[in-house]
């Protein structure tokens, strides 16, 4: 299958007064029509980080892209002129933030910010573009779109903004849609609702997705393939039903093993993953996990692992094997 998007070696930092923070670190990840990518991670781990730099959003000052390539239809969307990013951004690759109030626009009616993107990315008059966002409200489940294209960010409920934050997002009917952890501010009712209406949309307009969230229950019934994040770089990746079944890294096994489960009795304790995530003012040259690893080796502590297929549809970037405590073959 030819990949929708293919990033490699994807390098971000940020300059700060204390130092460089090496936020990405040699991220490679391949995106498939149709699919979705489960991206996961505590938070700092540069989840958001990577997926920003890709749309080459990241501010700079302070952020650069210091390396990598993200090939999107053929072409590197790293080395693409603002003129030309400008065009890829909302027409085929669209992004939902996790905060939809500070998304948008507070001056501006919920219809313009809407039509705004069908004019200039789609060539539509406002009329048609109207027309046209009229319908991806109704789509999205808000009621009385006509009427509700001439509010304002406030007047929506948080769940309501999240679904117009959507709409917008799909107006121009991209190819891939990123969801930066757009359900964490909401009720889990509320959350289950954006869930089916993701899965939904997804199924009509064949769209991939890049999902990423913290929330392993939500990546368990939504993505086809999860990615781990640790300290900048991407440790573990798999098909979710193998990830669940086989996971082979002992910072996987510790999110795991934080999650509480319905199917065990009450005395079954939630297990947290002892010490801190690492400074990030330095690319260490060992295991950035070793410091908190229960499982740690003397190798780990002088030589960095390298992202290698463990089977097939597998990849582990570890000398060690949690299940069995040796060092991996």
């Amino acid at each position: 299958m030819t990949e929708l998007l293919k990033v490699q070696d994807l390098k971000t930092q940020f300059l700060t007064r204390d130092g460089t923070v090496h936020a990405v670190n040699g991220v490679s990840f391949n995106l498939n029509p149709g699919e979705t990518l489960g991206i996961v991670g505590e938070s700092g781990c540069g989840k958001s980080v990577s997926v920003m730099s890709i749309l080459r959003l990241i501010q700079s000052p302070p952020g650069k892209v210091v390396g990598g390539k993200a090939i999107f239809d053929q072409k590197d969307l790293m080395q693409m002129s603002n003129e030309e990013i400008r065009q890829v951004r909302g027409s085929k690759i669209s992004m939902i933030f996790q905060d939809p109030m500070t998304s948008f626009n507070p001056v501006l009616t919920i219809g313009r910010q809407i039509t705004e993107p069908l004019e200039e990315h789609m060539g539509m008059s406002i009329k048609e573009a109207r027309k046209h966002a009229v319908e991806m409200l109704k789509i999205v489940g808000i009621p009385n779109p006509s009427d509700r294209m001439n509010d304002y960010p406030h007047h929506f409920s948080g769940g309501m903004r999240q679904r117009v934050m959507i709409a917008m997002a799909l107006t121009c009917n991209p190819q891939i849609l990123i969801a930066d952890e757009p359900t964490t501010a909401l009720d889990v009712t509320i959350q289950a609702q954006i869930l089916e209406l993701v899965k939904h949309l997804r199924d009509t307009l064949g769209m991939a997705i890049i999902w990423i969230t913290h929330d392993l229950g939500i990546i368990a019934g939504l993505a086809d393939r999860v990615a781990v994040m640790y300290a900048g770089y991407i440790i573990e990746e798999a098909l979710v039903k193998e990830f669940y079944k086989n996971f082979q890294h002992p910072y996987s096994l510790g999110l795991l093993g934080s999650l509480p489960r319905v199917d065990l009795n009450d005395r079954h304790k939630l297990v947290p993953i002892e010490g801190l995530p690492p400074v990030l003012y330095e690319d260490p040259s060992y295991c950035p996990f070793a410091s908190r690893c229960r499982f740690k080796l003397e190798r780990c502590s002088i030589e960095k692992p390298n992202l290698l297929p463990s089977s097939l549809e597998h990849r582990v970037a570890c000398w060690v094997d949690p299940k069995t405590g040796r060092e991996r073959q």
